[in-house]
């Protein structure tokens, strides 16, 4: 007797009945978490202005602004997605929206750089609990066939957030002030736990064994450790400086005493084993080596638009359409070329072509026709798509449903990771060379300000405004070492994703496998279940 082809459903029918509109409130909530990054790169500009207009934050606020953020974010992901399998997914979801929804009105009262940078951590910390549980729900109400095109619209979503963040942020840039970027989360927030009462079920994994609190507690301290050694060496533009080698030395050092402790408990916080399975490394290291890439080009995107060009916030925001737009389009559709052409392939081409069009920015000058950015920005968010949604699949389904919250935070790790790594790393080689392009033209500056001059383009921008009439010649010093310096930091990004295709055709399957039996559908990476 045959085993039957087709394995019965899992997904109880009242929740099967409502999943898409499940999926709406997931993405809802994803939204938010993404928005904020996206409205805030927006009003970078506008912070580091002197009050009463902004904080007058410096280059190292605004990257710990952005960073305090990622360094919680990224730290407490891996545990947030342990305690959502075992507490219960809902539960979490619920939790961290509500402390994201708090830290985001306290951010926009912020009376200094340094309470932002406090409570954009607040906001980091609700952020870590809502990200790997929206995925993990997602996991729980789709059943296996309809997973890729679930993700795929799930991917969508991000490129929805990217797209509507820098024109929200414009928009309230130019009627409001600069607090009411994060303020907007907070209505979002209440009407998203609402909804998420009413409609999403709970779930779990039902044979959670004990927890291991010295793994949790390891993954916590090396990921800040090292997250925090690698925003410290972008801020001092100095990777050598005892203190950021040894903070990030001590990061790894722990994370290897992680995963040996991991390897010898018999109730692991996650099976080391499942990173011997190479597809599976191969597809979370290419979204660590997206996010690296797409975190430090819109890092300077925003300085080259506004700074260099003059457009105006919602202008830049308006400007990133087309990359968001492109993510829209193409995320969900994604499955439909994987399974034409299998993942290796619509992976391989992604990064291709994201590492084309950052190598493109060199071509940017300060009077180059528009259009032609908009065209990279399309083709770079085409290319992304093309890399998130078949990687996602892959990581998702490579692990069993149960443990949906742990591969979702294991994904959202590394692109936070990844995220971090591009700007401090990306940032930290824009500063340096912006800085050794700049540094000549500031001798005739009183050495008081000369460094803090060549700290970045705005500080520069900044002095030269003070200085009227005489500080016309500094203004066209700091576009073209501007400009340098972005060709320069866009040639490093590009050196990334051609890494990242070295790693994915090296490693990820070609066409997607005939259908496994059930009894194998657990061990099958790929998995796309047609």
């Amino acid at each position: 007797m045959t085993t039957p082809a087709v394995s019965t459903p899992r997904i109880p029918e009242a929740v099967h009945r409502r999943r898409w509109a499940i999926l709406g409130v997931l993405m809802l909530s994803l939204l938010i978490v993404v928005l904020d990054n996206s409205i805030l790169n927006v009003a970078i500009k506008t912070i580091s202005t002197p009050e009463p207009t902004g904080l007058g934050a410096t280059q190292g606020d605004l990257e710990w602004a952005i960073n305090s953020y990622t360094l919680v974010f990224a730290g407490l992901l891996f545990t947030a997605g342990l305690l959502g399998d075992r507490l219960g997914r809902k539960k979490m979801l619920l939790v961290g929206l509500a402390v994201f929804g708090i830290g985001s009105a306290l951010a926009a009262e912020s009376g200094s750089p340094v309470q932002l940078i406090l409570f954009r951590a607040v906001m980091g910390l609700g952020a870590a609990f809502v990200m790997p549980a929206t995925l993990a729900v997602l996991m729980n109400v789709f059943e296996r066939e309809e997973q890729p095109k679930a993700i795929g619209i799930w991917a969508g979503g991000v490129g929805l957030a990217i797209a509507i963040g820098p024109i929200t942020g414009g928009v309230l840039l130019d009627h409001f002030w600069w607090g009411s970027v994060f303020l907007v989360n907070v209505p979002i927030v209440i009407v998203a736990i609402g909804l998420m009462i009413w409609l999403v079920p709970e779930s779990r994994d039902p044979k959670p064994g004990r927890i291991d609190l010295v793994g949790v507690g390891l993954s916590i301290v090396g990921l800040v450790l090292l997250v925090y050694g690698i925003i410290k060496g972008g801020q001092l533009a100095d990777f050598t400086d005892p203190k950021v080698l040894g903070t990030i030395v001590a990061g790894i050092a722990v994370l290897v005493g992680f995963v040996l402790h991991e390897k010898r408990s018999d109730h692991p916080s996650i099976d080391i084993s499942y990173f011997k399975n190479r597809v599976f490394s191969a597809a979370i290291s290419s979204l660590a080596l997206v996010f690296f890439a797409l975190m430090g080009v819109t890092f300077f995107a925003v300085f080259y638009t506004q700074s260099v060009r003059g457009y105006s916030p919602l202008q830049t925001g308006l400007l990133m359409l087309p990359l968001a737009a492109a993510q829209l389009i193409f995320a969900p559709r994604a499955r439909l070329v994987v399974d034409r052409f299998g993942v290796r392939a619509v992976c391989a081409g992604g990064l291709l072509l994201l590492a084309a069009m950052l190598a493109a920015f060199t071509i940017l000058e300060a009077d180059t026709p528009i259009w032609i950015l908009e065209v990279m920005f399309f083709l770079m968010g085409t290319g992304m798509a093309h890399i998130m949604t078949p990687a996602s699949v892959v990581i998702m389904q490579a692990l069993p449903r149960e443990k949906a919250g742990s591969a979702s935070a294991l994904s959202n790790t590394f692109r936070q990771v990844g995220g971090a790594l591009g700007i401090a790393v990306l940032g930290s080689v824009l500063s340096a060379a912006y800085r050794s392009g700049v540094e000549g033209k500031l001798a005739l500056l009183p050495a008081d300000i000369r460094h803090t001059a060549g700290e970045s383009i705005e500080a520069t921008l900044g002095v030269a405004a003070k200085l009227g009439p005489r500080g016309e010649p500094l203004v066209t010093a700091a576009h073209d070492s501007f400009l340098h310096a972005m060709h320069v930091t866009a040639l490093c990004g590009a050196g990334v994703a051609l890494i990242g295709v070295v790693v994915v055709a090296l490693f990820l399957p070609g066409r997607t496998p005939r259908e496994p039996e059930p009894g194998q559908r657990k061990a099958d990476p790929v998995g796309a279940g047609h």
